[in-house]
């Protein structure tokens, strides 16, 4: 059974340094769920937004610690993923009012 492109690519990380990249290397930054491969990224992203994609770069990060009085927990581990597109493409446009 193959995922969702909506269940790969969660959400964009709309940041200071990921409108950066946006703006200068044609690269949009998601945040992806964690057994993504690049591959599947990959065919998220160019199924989604309808584009051509370049390159897939992963991090992950895990959870921090948080705490509430003297109960202590984490946070859940996440991964982010820069998405570079094909030259010549059209930039999808999700962070319009900022």
């Amino acid at each position: 059974m193959s995922k969702s492109p909506y269940q790969i690519v969660r959400k964009p990380v709309i940041t200071e340094k990921g409108l950066g990249v946006k703006e200068t290397e044609s690269t949009l930054v998601f945040e992806v769920a964690t057994g993504a491969t690049k591959t599947e990224i990959k065919e998220a992203v160019q199924k989604a937004f309808n584009v051509k994609v370049a390159g897939v770069r992963t991090a992950l990060f895990p959870g921090k610690e948080r705490r509430r009085g003297k109960f202590t927990g984490y946070r859940p581990d996440w991964k982010k993923a820069y998405v570079r597109l094909a030259a010549g493409e059209k930039m999808p446009e999700y962070a319009q009012n900022l």
